[in-house]
């Protein structure tokens, strides 16, 4: 029988960057992807899976928050794995509306968490974010055991979700995994995000609006290579455990737009700072120690290489960015 997983917010630009990898790579997959289409779930994401993957994919719309639409996604069909992406994600919005993100990211994961213990799917993935460990000083890593403590709506959201996650694990013996990643970049990638919205604009010579100072550290990852690990966790993972996934690549956001601006051959007159949001964290960074030695998986791709292929991607690909930058 071939293996059918369950994906949650398949038509955002992680999870569908994960559903592409994963139907190339796995001839005999058959994926259900179930996704509520909010703002940066777009089904232009996966268009072309839809019309070459025949009944290996099948997609669901409907919202995790709602229990009955979950209890019809799981019945009559069998699961070998969940991978749950499904997630209202951008710190802004959360700030101006916290409300959307406990509903999409707490009590959507519960529905979604208990719908799959009570179908006994093998392994349950949540999908989850460094965010949820806050802000690192100047030196330092986040590792697994680096204690949570979330600094904005959506990053408290998220970390609820994964303790419920964990306690379902110790409390009923539920086969489940957390993967905790740093950023990502790539195609697909929604443009109010940094790195799209500064190719966009840069692209256009708008204004590129840098937070406060731009001296914000993230450590960056490709899409590809957070896809290729979420895989490795979801098949060799330990039941009940936590993995980071970081590609040990930090950069401050300024160095960034800089380096976008170099690559569209763009002044640097461009960059316009702006006021810094409520709770920004100074610098994230991620320890992926524990999956490399433990799974035998690490990224891949540099950052700069990469980079410039994205951008290319943005300069190539106007027909998919510009509807959702006038939405």
């Amino acid at each position: 029988m071939s293996p059918h997983y369950l994906v949650t917010g398949g038509c955002g630009f992680i999870g569908s960057n994960y559903i592409r990898q994963q139907l190339r790579t796995q001839p005999d997959l058959r994926i259900t992807n179930i996704d509520a289409l909010t703002y940066a779930g777009n089904p232009e994401n996966l268009r072309d899976v839809e019309a070459s993957a025949g009944d290996r994919y099948r997609f669901i719309h409907a919202d995790l928050s709602n229990a009955r639409a979950v209890a019809e996604a799981f019945a009559g069909r069998t699961y070998d794995a969940v991978v749950h992406f499904a997630a209202e994600s951008h710190v802004d919005r959360s700030i101006e509306g916290p409300e959307v993100f406990v509903r999409a990211n707490i009590t959507g994961t519960y529905h979604l968490l208990e719908a799959a213990r009570k179908h006994q799917v093998k392994r349950y993935l949540q999908v989850s974010t460094d965010e949820v460990y806050g802000s690192l000083g100047e030196t330092g890593l986040f590792t697994e055991t680096t204690p949570i403590a979330p600094s904005s709506p959506y990053s408290a959201s998220k970390a609820s979700a994964d303790l419920l996650v964990l306690a379902n694990h110790h409390t009923f013996g539920q086969d489940v995994v957390v993967t905790r990643c740093s950023n990502n970049y790539g195609k697909y990638h929604y443009p109010e995000k940094l790195i799209p919205l500064m190719i966009i604009k840069a692209m256009h010579n708008e204004a590129l609006p840098v937070y406060g100072d731009g001296l914000n550290v993230r450590d960056w990852i490709h899409v590809e290579d957070h896809a290729a690990g979420i895989q490795t966790v979801l098949e060799k993972g330990r039941a009940g455990e936590v993995y980071n996934l970081g590609a040990s690549q930090e950069w401050k956001n300024i160095d960034i737009v800089k380096l976008i601006l170099r690559i569209l051959g763009k002044p640097e007159s461009l960059i316009s700072y702006v006021k810094d949001r409520p709770g920004h964290d100074r610098r994230y960074a991620i320890d992926s120690t524990k999956t490399r030695t433990g799974l035998g998986w690490s990224a891949q791709r540099q950052f700069e290489e990469a980079l410039a292929e994205t951008i290319a991607w943005y300069q190539q690909n106007e027909a998919w960015w510009r509807p959702l930058m006038t939405k």
